[in-house]
């Protein structure tokens, strides 16, 4: 199992709006990332905006592939992107770039 780790910027002005959207994520989008292969999903926000995405997966490129075919994923990036900061004309799960592991303790 990989460990994927990706960091993004929420607009400050957006973090309640994002907070909310997220406390309410579209059953039909959850059914996506579970059938296209992602676990322990998690996203944590730091006041300011910084944005801390981790998931498990098999395979990375195969879950965001995967992903990438559904039509809930495009209507759910749609309407986040806004939300975020820097993103270059990119869609928010076009930015996750993982970060680089150097230590895990398990």
């Amino acid at each position: 199992m990989r460990r994927v780790c990706f960091l993004l910027k929420v607009r400050a002005d957006r973090l309640d709006e994002y907070r909310e959207r997220h406390a309410a994520v579209w059953p039909e989008m959850l059914d996506a990332l579970r059938a296209t292969g992602r676990r322990n999903y998690s996203l944590l926000l730091r006041e300011g905006g910084l944005l801390v995405g981790y998931l498990e997966t098999e395979d990375f490129a195969a879950a965001r592939a995967g992903m990438e075919a559904t039509e809930v994923n495009a209507r759910w990036q749609a309407e986040t992107a806004p939300f975020f900061e820097s993103l270059d004309g990119a869609r928010p799960d076009a930015a996750m770039k993982p970060l680089t592991e150097v230590f895990h303790l398990s």
